[in-house]
Order: structure tokens, then sequence, then C-alpha cells
């Protein structure tokens, strides 16, 4: 793959990673609301997502998957349901203030990974966009196969996101320093029940 291509891709994911999306919103929700910990750990299973995705389109899995209305509707209200149940067990989270929020039980980290995982493998319109995406800086006429040029990208594209994704939770976690009021911490809370609900809805409606 030539240098220029590769770069060229690289600059692409990241802006797409700094384009405000409901993913990167709900990173940074999470960190406002509970630290960079939490944000970290969805931005890794958001991101690790990626490279699933990739493998699926270099194996023609999601050209299959882009062919059948039936298995793209059943992912689909998988993934709506799964977001509902997120959005749910954020409304039912009780507001607190800095210090309780420091104190309480931390969340797992296998369960953090596991939401922003599932988050992004639950929406089959990611395989979709990499379909559209990454066959552009796909060369035939280069020294790797096609299918190792999906691969780079792919953990190129991850890495690019997950930088990005674990800036926005350093950074709302700094902010989260300076404002150590209960109603902060509801008001997260709204938002991210807002975010999943978009989420849901983009699933269906877009």
């Amino acid at each position: 793959m030539e240098i220029q291509l590769y770069l060229s891709f690289c600059l692409a994911a990241f802006l797409m990673a700094l384009m405000p999306g409901p993913d990167n919103l709900y990173v940074v929700t999470e960190s406002l609301a509970k630290g960079k910990r939490n944000g970290l750990w969805i931005a890794f299973g958001l991101n690790s997502g990626v490279l699933v995705h990739t493998i699926a389109v270099a194996s023609g899995l999601s050209l299959a998957l882009k062919k059948s209305d039936e298995v793209f509707l059943a992912i689909t209200y998988l993934g709506v349901a799964y977001l509902l149940y997120l959005a749910y067990q954020a409304a039912k989270e009780e507001p607190m203030n800095l210090a309780e929020a420091s104190s309480s039980k931390k969340d797992k980290a296998t369960k953090l990974y596991r939401t922003g995982l599932l988050m992004n493998l639950l929406n089959p319109k990611v395989s979709l966009f990499f379909i559209a995406f990454l066959p552009q800086f796909v060369r035939e006429e280069a020294n790797w196969s096609v299918f190792h040029q999906f691969v780079l990208l792919g953990i190129t594209f991850m890495l690019v996101g997950f930088i990005t994704f674990a800036s926005f939770a350093f950074l709302a976690h700094q902010l989260r320093r300076l404002i150590q009021k209960p109603a902060f911490w509801k008001a997260t809370k709204w938002i991210k029940v807002i975010v999943l609900l978009f989420m849901a809805s983009l699933l269906l409606w877009v």
C-alpha cells in the first residue's frame, strides 16, 4: 500500500472520529458521569467492533448481510433492543455527587468493554459504511493481498478511533473535576439516556 494513500486514510479516520456523533458523545457523557475509566473501556469496546466489521467486509460477509433483508432487520432490531435496555439502565441510576461517585462500587471492565462492543456489533449499518468507505483505499495491484489491506485499514481505523475517543474521555474527566454538584450528575445521566434513545432511532429510521 502506498504511504500517501495510507496517510490519507489515517487523516480521514481521524476526522471521522472527531465528528460529533452518538458514539463519542456517549463516551463523553459516561466519562463526565463516572470518570475516565468508564469512558476508556467503552471506547475500547466500541472501537474493537471496527475490526470485526472490517474482517466481515474483507471476507464478503457484509455483502451477504446487505443482500439479506431478513438478517439485516434481525440484527437491527437486536441493536435497537440493546440500546433501549441501556437507556433504561441509565434512567434508573440515582443522582450522586462526585465524592459519592468516586467511592461507589466501580463497574467491571469486562462489562464496560462488552457494552461498547455490542453497541458497535449490533449496528449493521457500520458494516454497510465500511463496504462503501474501505474499498476506496484498497489497491489490487499492491504488494499486499486485498484481505490484508482491509485488515490493516481496520486496525488503523480502530487505533485512531480509540486514541481520539480516549482523548475525549480524559478531557471530560478533567471537566468533571470542576463540576461537583449533584445536578450535574443528573444532567449527564439524562443526556446519556437521550443519546442512547437517539442511537436506537438512528438504527430504525436512518
